[in-house]
């Protein structure tokens, strides 16, 4: 069975070495490229992991707010500060 690409196209397939052009040493074009991916891809990760940490953050608070507002014998056991005792600061 053949694709389509096959059927419809009638043309050379352009060769994989060929440059996009600008000529001179690929292998420093394409190590900056690998390096300005790394950059991108640490930055994202930094990013993702402060909006985890501060989602856990919120949704432990909002736990310690409502469990606060039932009131009870435990209600006030933690003195304040519970929620950055719980979280380890």
């Amino acid at each position: 069975m053949t694709s389509w690409a096959d059927q419809w196209d009638t043309g050379a397939d352009p060769s994989p070495r060929r440059g996009s052009g600008g000529g001179g040493d690929g292998k420093k074009q394409g190590g900056d490229r690998v390096e300005k991916t790394k950059a991108a891809a640490a930055t994202g990760l930094k990013k993702v992991k402060a909006g985890t940490a501060q989602g856990f953050q919120w949704i432990k608070d909002k736990y310690h707010q409502k469990k606060d507002a039932r009131g009870g014998k435990n209600s006030n056991k933690q003195g304040g500060g519970g929620s950055q005792i719980a979280a380890g600061y």
